[in-house]
């Protein structure tokens, strides 16, 4: 039974809420009372100017960047250097990403994206292009403040569309640069425009709010996501749907979107969020972080963390930029539960493809986290990390190879959540099959398999709502890609990775696209494998 548990530990380490041997338990913060000058019925919220963004701290595009603020050459501004308050951000491209399903018939987009586990999520009728949030949060009251602009395509006529927001107050609505209607209940924010929107036009959103974030729970996830506050900083980990509790949203990873963040906050405290840092605006005793992200990511993806952190850099030797964000005091005791990271990001980028995006790093919340999430070219960890040593390096390797299973591309539906975690367990395998040899890899082959017989957790093919994040879709899909590689053969396995990770980077995928894009690839026949080791109750054997 001890040997079963600590094999069954290694494994969920590595898991984004499977719940490790540590405490998860987040200090509970006051909530200080909040009052926003709105006028509002139950259900609609009229158009107000009282909520501006931030002002005196905010950005402004008046000021030209000083000379000692030049980018540095992977983009980004040197952490050490700012630059005077209102300089102005660097343009940022249009993405357009189709959604995962076709317009709807009628005029009004619904209040889904029809999820075939969590049918509440997402909107449909509009394709979100770019976020630029705006916001100056007070660490003494928790408040945060200031706006969202959203630029988004309409995917049909449109008289009113959905966004997904959490309990805070929304001062003003405009569409197009004209005040619209807004609906509010529960978790939607029903909008109607003052002119109806048209198929294939593009349109701006910009929500002006404010508020205390509350974390939120979805069915069959067991922590809080969401805007989380803790006694030394705040942390954003949103999987599957905790975006919302911070800014408006499509709250779903079919509609993936490029950002641009800025975040204001008192010195000396520290902004790390997804993307390149692209400018530190000082203000009186304030800093505005300005970070962009150039390539599409999902919602629940986006992170901010705000705590007195010391940055760490490093370069792979393929050339991707490492940056990590440490408590200042502990990061001397950090850097070797990080130390290899440059190395797997080398060795990940020579089996599935050059690293996707501009960077990556790992941000560490000062505070004991049950978990770690592969927010999108940060990944979020707990500070129990520096404690666990070994069992550390396969987290880390875990969350990094989500950037291209997860991250890159995303799932279609929450359905295809073995997509991201059996191929990141099954990354795990790989690293310590070229760490340690053969030999390790299939005696860890064949503890996972056995753990797997004993617990016996859902087929990793169809998981439950309110067991989303089980076992089986982490081990039971890492075994899968075993099958398959053992199946295929070595060449043809990691062509099917490669050509998986490019023919679906930034976009979505499903697992009937990955199977089909198997079979192409091999040249085989694949059905009979992937129903056994996905969908069919009892696992199969190993061969």
């Amino acid at each position: 039974m001890i040997r079963r548990n600590k094999i069954a530990n290694l494994a969920l380490l590595a898991s984004i809420f499977l719940l490790v041997a540590c405490d998860n338990t987040v200090p509970s913060m006051p909530t200080p009372t909040v009052t926003l000058a709105v006028t509002a019925t139950s259900t609609e919220i009229v158009p107000s100017p009282t909520v501006p963004k931030p002002s005196a701290t905010a950005y402004s595009p008046t000021a030209t960047i000083s000379p000692a603020s030049a980018p540095s050459p992977t983009g980004e501004a040197s952490p050490t250097q700012t630059v005077s308050a209102g300089a102005t951000a660097s343009p940022v491209g249009r993405s357009k990403l189709a959604a995962c399903t076709p317009p709807e018939k009628g005029t009004v987009g619904l209040d889904s994206l029809g999820d075939p586990l969590y049918p509440q999520l997402g909107n449909s009728g509009y394709d979100a292009q770019h976020y630029t949030l705006d916001l100056a949060v007070n660490m003494e009251t928790d408040v945060i403040s200031g706006s969202a602009t959203i630029r988004a395509l309409a995917t049909q006529d449109l008289d009113a569309f959905n966004l997904d927001l959490e309990g805070l107050e929304v001062g003003s609505v405009a569409v197009n640069g004209q005040q619209a209607i807004v609906m509010r209940e529960k978790g939607e924010m029903r909008i109607a425009p003052a002119a109806p929107l048209k198929a294939n036009e593009e349109f701006t959103i910009v929500v002006a709010y404010r508020g205390v974030p509350e974390g939120s729970q979805l069915e069959g996830t067991p922590v809080t996501i969401g805007w989380t506050r803790y006694d030394k900083g705040v942390y954003v980990a949103s999987e599957p749907s905790g975006a919302s509790t911070w800014y408006p949203v499509n709250d779903h990873p079919c509609d993936k979107a490029t950002y641009t963040m800025r975040i204001t906050v008192p010195d000396p405290y520290v902004v790390a969020a997804n993307g390149l840092l692209k400018e530190m605006v000082e203000a009186g005793d304030t800093t505005t972080y300005v970070w962009e992200s150039t390539q599409p990511m999902a919602s629940y993806l986006v992170t901010v963390n705000i705590a007195e952190f010391t940055r760490q850099e490093q370069t792979s030797k393929a050339g991707v930029p490492v940056r990590n964000y440490f408590p200042a005091r502990i990061a001397d005791d950090l850097d070797d539960a990080f130390a290899r990271t440059p190395d797997m990001v080398d060795y990940l980028g020579s089996i599935f493809g050059p690293y996707p995006f501009d960077a990556y790093g790992v941000v560490v919340a000062d505070t004991d986290l049950g978990f770690a999430l592969e927010t999108q070219t940060l990944s979020l960890f707990g500070r129990g990390v520096a404690t666990r040593n070994a069992e550390a390096e396969e987290v880390v390797v875990h969350e990094l190879a989500h950037q291209w299973f997860g991250d890159s591309i995303s799932l279609e539906s929450w359905r295809d959540i073995w997509l991201n975690e059996g191929f990141a367990t099954y990354a795990q395998w790989l690293w310590l099959e070229q760490t340690e040899g053969r030999v390790a890899y299939n005696a860890r082959i064949d503890e996972m398999h056995q753990v797997v017989k004993e617990e016996a957790p859902p087929p990793p093919g169809n998981p439950p709502a309110d067991d989303l994040f089980n076992a089986g879709v982490y081990l039971r899909g890492g075994l899968t890609l075993h099958a398959l590689r053992q199946q295929v053969g070595d060449a043809a396995f990691f062509n099917i990775l490669k050509t998986y990770a490019g023919r679906y980077k930034y976009g979505n995928a499903s697992t009937n696209d990955f199977i089909a894009l198997s079979e192409e690839v091999s040249g085989q026949k694949l059905e009979e494998l992937f129903d056994a080791w996905l969908y069919a109750a009892d696992m199969p054997e190993l061969r």
